[in-house]
């Protein structure tokens, strides 16, 4: 820009392109200011001062002989007269820099005017040294600035007095006006109201500020920003213009809110996690408490959920999870809430003060929306709930004992399976913490090996010959020695462990029985027990053939006994797995026949060899013509279907001989022999041969 004696002050501009010009002229080169009246430096600007050797703090109250000298000072003494007569004044001259190399400079003093009151100068000092003229220099600084302007992505107004003065693209991009719409007015009719107050405070205190706010767009909706309120000084007794820059930070923020929401909410179900429910459930605690109304809280899984997984896959207990969710909340009211805690575990709170009938009622309401059928993966799945129930202020007067305490009392629900939910006692807390710590040594158990195989003997009821071994788990218990299944497999089963130790009984058994064989015995089948959730693993078959192979024992001695439950409530999965180890050659026995639901249809249906008579019909075969009718229905019932009888819990021998008489094929009890440790079976069977032989 060149200069000219009627350049306007600051004051003086009346638009926002004199004031564009007016800071690129102090952009370009060195630029200080000095008070007319004790010639004082009251700004430089950083080429200024380190060009004399100062820093631009050094610089503020320094008078121009103090900064170059007296020799430069006298020099240019009739310059400085000339401005303070109120003239604009350009010179060139050669001067030696303070670390004494010649420079060629071009000075310009610009008066600044105040209602006709000279209030200072502006001295811009422009290093001719270089080789570039003073218009090129100009040009260049005016080019980047608007090159600046135009390119950044983020949004520059130029206000003075809150009054829009100029704008970019970037700015009128973002609110939707133009230039012309915007110029003149104030910026608050841009901002939120809210934001009033915090706009205002930045522009009276005078320096620069950060804060967030909204500014409006001209279609009416919010956008959430970041401003920078930077001052550009206009000179003592005038009011400071104000360069303000502001971001959209609508993508920023709404990355944080998916960041909040991820942290507490489970990403499969979109329901709060177990962080987020503790803190809701502080605050509802709290409220209960000062109104004097209870909370329930209510923890609750999905019994024989893992055979889901390990059936169908996890995307299928993914699909189930996500089902669950729903019909949860469905059954509550706007103001509970419903959490997943974790797996297949999840937390509803009632509130409102609700009543312990109320919750009950709920509660029912649940269990049968929950046991409704579901569509998964083509199939159609049942899945059971355990509940546990505790109530504020009764049951605990914090999160952690409520949480603890509803778990407790799910924990024994879930060990009946007929109980579908259970309210918090305190004599439930010692008994489920006994089930709690039998659960971590049965674990540890199942981690180090903890079990060991008996066997019981088959024989046939004709001849007494040998006809297989069943085998019976035994958990060596750290405190009580050995325990029998019945006193662990439930608890197994309800806790996902029963594939583990049905996987270690299968392999264990077949290991012995080879070596049994491999030792002169004869080669008479090994029966092991499988748990109805093995049936529904879309992998035992698999896991079967494997363990054969591995063993080396061929298929046809292995027997899998099976519950009659696990073929009434058998599904698609079920039947594919009987069928591929049919194929394989396993046969298939129904354990305790008769106690469950005995029915034609489903043993014609499936591939079953055996059926093993309950020892609840043996016990007194002898005495009772129920016990003696049943027997004989289920033996002549067999012997039509074309299966195998075995008689379990023979005693005695009038027992024997009664289902001799009867035509069932085989029996196993006490009378013939107990179950014994595997090194003891070859010394049995050589005992018991030399026994049958000499009868």
């Amino acid at each position: 820009m060149p200069p000219s004696s009627s350049a306007p002050s600051l004051e003086d501009s009346s638009d926002s392109n004199a004031m564009l010009r007016l800071i690129i002229d102090a952009a370009a080169g060195m630029l200080a200011y000095f008070e007319a009246d004790t010639l004082c430096c009251r700004f430089a600007n950083q080429p200024y001062a380190a060009y004399y050797g100062f820093t631009p703090e050094q610089m503020l109250g320094m008078r121009p002989w103090e900064i170059m000298g007296q020799d430069n000072w006298q020099a240019i003494a009739e310059h400085v007269e000339r401005c303070l007569r109120g003239e604009y004044v350009r010179y060139v001259r050669h001067a030696l820099s303070p670390a004494g190399v010649p420079r060629e400079i071009e000075v310009r003093i610009t008066p600044h005017l105040e209602q006709g009151t000279l209030r200072g100068a502006v001295v811009q000092v422009l290093d001719l040294s270089q080789g570039r003229s003073v218009q090129q220099q100009l040009d260049e600084s005016e080019e980047r600035m608007r090159l600046f302007s135009a390119a950044t992505h983020e949004a520059i107004v130029l206000h003075r007095d809150g009054v829009v003065l100029d704008a970019n693209a970037a700015l009128l991009r973002l609110v939707g006006y133009s230039l012309d719409e915007i110029r003149g007015k104030t910026v608050l009719q841009y901002l939120d109201k809210e934001f009033w107050p915090l706009a205002l405070d930045a522009m009276q205190s005078g320096r620069n500020a950060t804060y967030k706010a909204s500014v409006r767009h001209k279609d009416g909706h919010s956008i959430p920003v970041e401003i920078d309120a930077l001052v550009m000084p206009a000179g003592r007794g005038t009011q400071d213009y104000r360069m303000v820059v502001l971001r959209d930070i609508t993508a920023h923020q709404q990355a944080q809110a998916q960041v909040r929401f991820l942290a507490e909410h489970d990403a499969l179900t979109r329901l709060p996690n177990r962080w987020h429910l503790t803190d809701q459930l502080e605050q509802l605690i709290l409220q209960a408490r000062e109104q004097k109304r209870a909370v329930a809280v209510l923890s609750l899984d999905l019994r024989h959920f893992s055979a889901i997984n390990d059936s169908l896959g996890h995307q299928a207990g993914d699909q189930v999870l996500c089902e669950v969710a729903q019909r949860l909340c469905s059954c509550v009211r706007p103001h509970d809430l419903v959490a997943r805690a974790g797996s297949d575990e999840f937390i509803v709170v009632l509130g409102g003060g609700t009543t312990r009938a109320e919750t009950e009622l709920i509660t029912r309401q649940m269990v049968a929306l929950l046991e409704m059928p579901c569509q998964v993966a083509a199939q159609q799945l049942v899945v059971a709930p355990a509940i546990g129930i505790a109530i504020f202020p009764e049951d605990g007067e914090n999160v952690e004992a409520l949480l603890r305490n509803a778990g407790a009392a799910r924990y024994l629900a879930k060990e009946h399976g007929h109980q579908p939910f259970q309210f918090y006692t305190p004599a439930l807390e010692s008994r489920a913490s006994r089930m709690l710590n039998q659960e971590q040594l049965l674990r540890q158990s199942i981690a180090h090996g903890g079990f060991e195989l008996h066997y019981q003997p088959q024989v046939r009821c004709d001849t007494g010959a040998l006809s297989g071994f069943e085998a019976l788990v035994r958990w060596r218990h750290p405190q009580r020695g050995l325990v029998s299944p019945e006193e662990f497999v439930a608890l197994a089963e309800a806790r996902g462990l029963i594939t583990a130790i049905d996987r270690w009984v299968l392999r264990r058994a077949c290991r012995e029985a080879c070596g049994w064989y491999a030792q002169g015995m004869p080669r008479v089948p090994v029966a092991v027990n499988m748990s109805a959730q093995e049936f529904r693993h879309s992998d035992l078959a698999s896991d079967v053939a494997a363990v054969l192979a591995e063993t080396g024992l061929p298929a046809q001695l292995l027997h899998i006994e099976l519950t009659e439950s696990t073929l009434m409530h058998s599904d698609a999965q079920v039947q594919r797995t009987l069928h591929a180890l049919q194929q394989q050659g396993v046969e298939m026995a129904i354990d305790d026949f008769g106690t469950g639901y005995s029915s034609l249809a489903y043993l014609k249906r499936h591939p079953i060899h055996q059926l093993k008579i309950d020892r609840s019909f043996i016990t007194d075969l002898t005495e009772n013509d129920d016990d003696t009718a049943i027997v004989t229905a289920i033996v002549q019932m067999a012997k039509s279907l074309r299966l195998r009888t075995v008689a379990e819990g023979v005693e005695s021998a009038a027992q024997l001989a009664a289902l001799r008489a009867l035509g069932c094929d085989m029996a196993q009890g006490y009378h013939i022999a107990p179950p014994m440790p595997a090194d003891q079976v070859l010394q049995w069977q050589q005992d018991y041969c030399h026994k049958l032989q000499a009868q």
